[in-house]
């Protein structure tokens, strides 16, 4: 039976996924079939592996914030103490400060006492929300690392490049020159060469337009300049895909489009596309180890301040905080 579950839940999920890749319950639908798969597969092991695999399980959450303070501490030494910098750093803060309040609540004797039950309901009700909350940004973080390794066609008409700022106001960071090398390799593997989209807009401190320094570097590492057609007009993500789309569709359209940005940004440019109708393959470049937490994290915040989105977090809590609380009311 327990086989049958693990089958049902990959099933739906590759349904569901090859339906639409940019929507947000394939994250939830790939934390169950992977968890599912976990369970059985210590269970079928004996109990001895399923004691050590739940131990191991314990001991390397409660290694996860150790982590995360050293990444945010190595990111703010390479990159500056900029706050979108910071962001790993207080994760693993916040998930410490969670994990000692779930110790305290659950190993804190409790009693009638006002003060006992207060900080008894306190601890619990922190514990339970960082839980939840990481519980949450894992099944986004598996979901993004699954995007990063699913095999990809290697067929397509256009190659859209999203900008990611210029150094010196005219050169590709590492991060663009990054997407561009991704985007180059797309190019020589596909048999029917598309034409490459490269886009992004001039910044009031950049000389010339994200666009425009990618063409020059494509140029200069063998893309003919006949197969590139430069969008040079937006200035966010969202601007990008409207603008590239708007090409391709007085161009005569393309059947098969590829967006490459950074690993980590792949579905949220997923999902900008699809609200602008544009069906297309999300591909992912390679990001530094220490860069990539904080960034991911960034991804995960930008999501879950879409109004939808806040919605069903927010009452995924209070419905946690009910269950939690109300039997110590």
């Amino acid at each position: 039976m327990q086989y049958f579950l693990v089958i049902v839940l990959w099933a739906v999920f590759f349904y569901a996924f090859s339906r639409d890749r940019s929507r947000y319950r394939n994250c939830l639908l790939l934390f169950l079939a992977l968890a599912a798969t976990m369970i059985v597969g210590l269970l079928t092991a004996g109990n001895n592996t399923f004691v050590l695999g739940i131990s191991v399980i314990y001991f390397t959450l409660l290694l996860v914030p150790i982590f995360l303070v050293w990444n945010g501490i190595v990111m703010i030494r390479r990159e500056g103490a900029a706050p979108a910098h910071l962001l790993s750093l207080i994760l693993g803060i916040v998930v410490e400060v969670g994990e000692i309040a779930t110790f305290m609540a659950v190993m804190t004797p409790y009693s009638d006492r006002p003060e006992s039950r207060i900080f008894a309901m306190a601890s619990a009700a922190v514990g339970a929300t960082v839980i939840y909350a990481s519980l949450s940004f894992l099944m986004f973080m598996f979901y993004c690392i699954f995007l990063m390794i699913i095999p990809l066609r290697r067929d397509f008409d256009y190659v859209i490049v999203l900008g990611a700022g210029l150094r010196e106001g005219m050169y590709p960071t590492k991060l663009l020159s990054d997407r561009v090398d991704k985007a180059i390799r797309v190019y020589h593997e596909d048999p029917t060469k598309p034409y490459m989209i490269p886009s992004g807009g001039k910044g009031n401190d950049e000389r010339i337009s994200e666009a425009e320094a990618m063409k020059r570097y494509m140029i200069e590492k063998g893309i003919p300049e006949e197969a590139i057609i430069p969008e040079d007009a937006s200035r966010t993500t969202y601007e990008n895909l409207v603008n590239s789309k708007k090409i391709i569709d007085e161009r005569g359209g393309g059947r098969y489009i590829a967006i490459v940005t950074s690993n980590y940004h792949v579905y949220r440019a997923l999902r900008y596309a699809r609200r602008i109708g544009l069906n297309c393959t999300g591909i992912g470049s390679h990001v530094a180890y220490y860069f990539w937490p904080s960034a991911l994290i960034r991804e995960y915040i930008a999501i879950h301040a879409e109004k939808k989105h806040a919605l069903i977090f927010l009452a995924g809590w209070l419905l946690l905080m009910f269950i939690v609380l109300m039997p110590m009311m």
